[in-house]
């Protein structure tokens, strides 16, 4: 049974993994981290790691940026596999996850979704099949609590179609000061809040007389609860490198 040490224990997604990991005998969690440190699921939870006497397998983060170095202080120093679920990551903490995988197994995923990664590799196929004749917009719309726009997945998108166009398109976030005509090498990017959208994205393929659109939509945080609970089992012993949603999928 792998044990998880659950950071971000008492946010929504903390108890959104905490209630699935509950119903299975793959996985159980042994402590958490939070500011707030309440324990109402049978576990301690700490307010830092350096308070924490369990000894995880893996760890599985859905807190905060700001908590990010603390995490990897911690992850590494302890040799502990790390399933990092934040989303908000800047370049330079996006490169540090990189750079500890040589040292630790690091999972990371914008998107813990099976749904929203399939739609990633959908959406590259699509960009290969339809060539440059077609314009691309990405539109997302989460609840009205999420802190950063665009969100993660929308950016993982849309990297996923730069890919197909060797790194061709430029992303265009907002159009509202330039008046000039759309740039054929634009990938639009659009942010929606409001209400209590778990999380919804569309691609739309936009070409002449014709329109195309990939959509998914999170009904509920469990979607990605249990991305999060697989990647965990499947991180425990895992050697150091590198490891997405991909790696999970491929086995």
């Amino acid at each position: 049974m792998t044990k998880i040490l659950l950071c971000g224990a008492n946010g929504r997604m903390g108890k959104a993994i905490t209630r699935l990991v509950s119903e299975t005998d793959k996985a159980e969690i042994i402590c958490g981290v939070d500011l707030n440190t309440e324990s109402t699921a049978g576990f301690p939870v700490y307010a830092d790691f350096q308070s924490v006497l369990e000894t995880p397998d893996v760890i599985i983060d859905f807190s905060n940026p700001a908590n990010f170095e603390n995490l990897m202080n911690y992850a590494e120093s302890k040799k502990i596999p790390v399933v990092v679920a934040t989303t908000g990551l800047n370049k330079e903490q996006k490169e540090r996850l990189t750079k500890a995988s040589e040292n630790i197994p690091v999972f990371f995923s914008a998107n813990m979704s099976l749904g929203v990664n399939l739609i990633c590799e959908l959406a590259k196929k699509a960009t290969a099949f339809l060539g440059d004749s077609f314009d691309i917009e990405i539109v997302e719309r989460h609840h009205n609590q999420k802190l950063d726009a665009p969100s993660g997945t929308a950016l993982a998108i849309a990297d996923a179609i730069n890919e197909e166009l060797d790194g061709a398109g430029h992303y265009v976030y907002d159009r509202h000061s330039v008046r000039k005509k759309r740039d054929k090498n634009e990938i639009g990017i659009h942010a929606i809040r409001g209400g209590t959208i778990v999380g919804e994205h569309t691609v739309i393929f936009a070409g002449e007389n014709e329109v195309i659109e990939l959509h998914h939509s999170a009904t509920s945080r469990e979607v990605f609860a249990s991305g999060a609970v697989k990647a965990a089992v499947f991180m425990a012993g895992k050697p150091a490198g590198f490891y997405n949603m991909k790696s999970l999928i491929d086995g």
